[in-house]
């Protein structure tokens, strides 16, 4: 049985502002694609969500946007926190998903399984949201596209080996695909569907 205290507890101190204040933080670094945004708000959700990725959930999920969660969160408290705190449903099937979130070393499943959009309505696709080990310190990408001066490096740890390969499929199928939030810690690294990464 799970304790109340787990699904009760955790959510923002003042909600209201808080999402708003963490919205405009995400907002920003999806307009600056690659940059390091700090989350003003924190979150305690259960384990083994991250504490930004609690933030994230927090500010963005509602009952119209099923969440798709990876088999260890699936398994622990978050599915009822979740539904607690923004009303957001768990979607089976992970192209049925608004948003989708994996915890920290767990393994991320390919990006064409999640709704990509269509043609006509691209925004009809999941964000995904997955905590990293650090968002700095790891093998250089360097990325271009719009919001980017010239080129910027992004070098997260904890990525699969494979996710370059997943990326430059997902950019591909522009203006359909996914949209990616990176989180360690109380910091998020947003990528829109529109950056370009490759190799330093």
């Amino acid at each position: 049985m799970t304790p109340h205290s787990q699904i009760y507890a955790g959510a923002f101190a003042d909600p209201v502002f808080a999402a708003q204040s963490v919205f405009r933080s995400l907002m920003d670094s999806f307009a600056r694609p690659g940059s390091l945004g700090r989350l003003p708000a924190s979150a305690l959700p259960p384990s083994p969500l991250g504490n930004a990725s609690g933030a994230v959930a927090l500010t963005l999920c509602d009952h119209d946007t099923p969440v798709w969660l990876s088999p260890a969160l699936t398994k622990s408290a978050v599915p009822q926190w979740i539904a607690f705190h923004t009303g957001a449903g768990i979607a089976e099937a992970k192209d049925e998903a608004h948003f989708a979130f994996v915890e920290k070393g767990a393994a991320v499943p390919g990006f064409d399984q999640f709704a990509l959009g269509t043609q006509e309505y691209p925004d009809r696709s999941t964000t995904l949201v997955v905590e990293v080990e650090a968002l700095t310190g790891g093998a250089p990408l360097v990325a271009r596209g719009p919001g980017i001066k010239t080129e910027t490096v992004v070098a997260p740890i904890g990525l699969p080996d494979v996710f370059l390969d997943f990326w430059t499929a997902n950019r591909a199928i522009f203006p359909r695909g996914i949209d990616l939030i990176l989180t360690a810690e109380d910091a998020v690294l947003c990528l829109p569907r529109t950056a370009k990464l490759e190799r330093e």
